[in-house]
């Protein structure tokens, strides 16, 4: 087999603003970490998607100085949503290193949830946000109209944005989240050779509005894709916005160093 290209290592530091730290234990959870910091990514966050995870995310944020995180309940788990777990998420938010309400939103591809029960759960979430003046992380997924309806009726009361993270949705849905200030987060999908919507999608997202991640274990990019996923593997997502973009990395990385900063870490 031919070998794969060394992950490049940029001078300019990058943030990881959407993976899963909690999928990963022990030894490998610090080989990741170690592997991640050795290409300069210097900020991680993990996030949480289901009840049995908050405490997960939040004892990781602890443990590691590098680490933040968030927490909500993903629309798959929507059907465990409960006044309990939504307490625990508020008191839970409240921490210093927890900068989000996410993963959180609608997910009508795989229905593992009913889908009027997903809508609850993502409109609780929404209000626990302004409630406490997060940024939410969104996932969405076939659900387009959905999605939009229901953050026009709460954008207006909210105290900060966020991100669309993994942006696989319409050119519809983003120029009206891009309209309402939102970031778009792109991942390891926008390298793939069939996902050429991703990058249209891209194309028009202004870079003040690109957040980089790779939702690790999942979605790994070319040419390690095949692989776990882990926050190593950025630089290649980077790289390849870049391209898409036209836009020279040394212009781009600081920039979207800054958009993660201004979503997230404002404050902390």
């Amino acid at each position: 087999m031919s070998k794969k290209r060394e992950i490049p290592v940029f001078d300019h530091p990058i943030i990881e603003t959407h993976c899963h730290l909690d999928y990963l234990e022990g030894e490998a959870l610090d080989a990741a970490l170690q592997a991640a910091r050795a290409v300069n990514v210097e900020r991680i966050m993990t996030i949480a998607v289901s009840p049995d995870n908050l405490d997960k995310v939040m004892a990781l944020t602890q443990q590691y100085p590098q680490v933040w995180g968030t927490q909500g309940i993903h629309p798959h788990d929507a059907n465990d949503y409960s006044d309990a777990v939504d307490a625990q998420i508020r008191a839970n938010a409240l921490h210093a290193k927890i900068l989000a309400v996410g993963e959180i939103g609608l997910d009508y591809h795989y229905d593992y949830s009913d889908r009027a029960k997903q809508r609850d759960a993502f409109e609780r979430q929404l209000q626990i946000a302004i409630d406490l003046e997060l940024p939410i992380v969104v996932h969405t997924r076939e659900a387009d109209e959905d999605m939009e309806a229901i953050l026009r009726n709460f954008v207006g009361q909210m105290p900060k944005r966020g991100v669309i993270h993994s942006f696989t949705s319409g050119q519809a849905l983003a120029e009206y989240c891009l309209s309402e200030g939102f970031c778009l987060g792109f991942n390891g999908i926008s390298t793939f050779k069939a996902a050429e919507n991703v990058r249209e999608i891209i194309a028009l997202t202004p870079v003040e509005q690109i957040l980089f991640e790779t939702d690790a274990p999942y979605l790994t990019p070319i040419p390690y894709r095949g692989h776990k996923n882990e926050p190593k593997y950025l630089p290649f997502i980077a790289e390849h916005v870049a391209l898409v973009k036209g836009v020279p990395l040394d212009t781009l990385l600081p920039q979207v160093w800054n958009n993660s900063v201004e979503v997230f870490f404002a404050g902390h």
